[in-house]
């Protein structure tokens, strides 16, 4: 089998531009796979068409090899840009190596470690009567057992940071008490404080609420400041979406600095760099709460990632039928009381929507302009 054709295509997702990579083969057999949204996502697909020419008349079976070809054969490896181009095609490869023998890709990487995959959703909203009453709409429509939450107020850098610790603690309170005491709740500061003291204090604050994970409470770059945090509070904590593949997470696994870890499948490397990267944390009793801000396809990898992995904990999830996400695959990975079920279908037991590429239009978010899958402006 060898790889005739890759292409990738940007679609706008309303909220952001997601990149989808189809990989073709000589053998009629085609893998479907997502890049992340790294921003420059126009430079994320000339890195896919670069990689095409590196990639053409080889075997997509091979993963691990083309891989390495596309991330050592980089003159300097790493940064966001290659490696969501990197994690798209990766994806594909597995989808069309699970096609070909007809098996699941989780058959593909080690099998079953459990039959259903958990997933939470964020909580929107202002006040905190409005963030308990959108935490309680989502349990009551999917079912889930875990939600997450930012706990800043989202004016939070123009109030002396003593309000800010009892706005925090109200909004928090507000979601344990509208879900009681067995749902799961993680918070996001979305690494906006930059003190460690700080940071400290928020975590004492929640505490009471029992939070599933803080996230990003600092910034990632330091993790030996990561890790002084953590022998300061009694709150687990989580990061990893800013960290690009085994090589990263290894310095913050090796400073014991969190409980949770959470790499993204569409820009860290992909399905198989994840998988290595869960066995890292494993060894140092560490949990993988997967990064999942994307589209359909990632849901689907992460899905077969999460069946397949012992260390996995819960799944970050955009429900797959709200507005041009129910456009975007032919038929998408069903989600049952707060549980995704994987069908047992070769590959990632998907397939894209052709129409959703001629339609759906990419948005230049730098400059306001929409603009028309071949190119030309759509509207200023």
């Amino acid at each position: 089998m060898k790889i005739t054709d890759i292409t990738a295509h940007v679609v706008n997702m309303g909220h952001r531009n997601i990149p989808f990579v189809q990989v073709y083969t000589d053998q009629g057999i085609t893998g479907l796979g997502e890049a992340y949204s790294a921003g420059p996502d126009l430079g994320t697909v000339k890195v896919i068409d670069d990689f095409r020419e590196w990639l053409l008349g080889r075997d997509p079976r091979d993963v691990e090899k083309l891989w390495h070809l596309m991330y050592a054969g980089s003159r300097f490896p790493g940064g966001m840009v290659l490696n969501a181009a990197i994690s798209g095609i990766e994806h594909a490869l597995w989808d069309i190596a699970g096609k070909a023998a007809g098996l699941p890709v989780y058959r593909l990487v080690g099998g079953k470690c459990r039959d259903k995959v958990r997933v939470y959703q964020s909580v929107g909203g202002d006040s905190p009567d409005e963030l308990a009453d959108h935490a309680r709409e989502l349990i009551e429509t999917y079912g889930y057992t875990a939600l997450k939450m930012g706990p800043l107020p989202n004016d939070f850098h123009l109030k002396p940071w003593n309000r800010v610790l009892r706005e925090t603690e109200a909004r928090v309170a507000a979601v344990r008490d509208a879900v009681g005491p067995d749902i799961d709740i993680g918070l996001d500061p979305h690494a906006r404080i930059l003190e460690i003291g700080r940071a400290a204090q928020l975590c004492d604050v929640v505490a009471p609420m029992t939070p599933m994970f803080v996230e990003e409470p600092l910034r990632p770059e330091n993790v030996e400041a990561l890790g002084v945090l953590r022998r300061q509070v009694r709150v687990p904590l989580a990061t990893g979406e800013m960290l690009y593949t085994r090589h990263q997470f290894r310095s913050l696994l090796n400073q014991n600095a969190v409980d949770f870890i959470q790499p993204d499948i569409c820009v860290t490397g992909g399905l198989w760099e994840m998988k290595k990267i869960a066995a890292m944390a494993e060894t140092h009793y560490v949990s993988v709460l997967p990064h999942n801000p994307c589209g359909p396809v990632a849901n689907a990898v992460n899905a077969h990632f999460a069946l397949s992995t012992q260390n996995f904990e819960v799944l970050e999830y955009h429900p797959d039928d709200e507005g041009i996400r129910r456009t975007i695959l032919e038929e998408p990975i069903p989600l049952q009381d707060g549980y995704l079920i994987v069908p047992e279908k070769p590959g990632l037991g998907i397939s894209l929507n052709p129409a959703v590429l001629e339609n759906a239009p990419f948005v230049s978010w730098r400059r306001r302009q929409l603009w028309k899958p071949d190119g030309s402006l759509a509207y200023q």
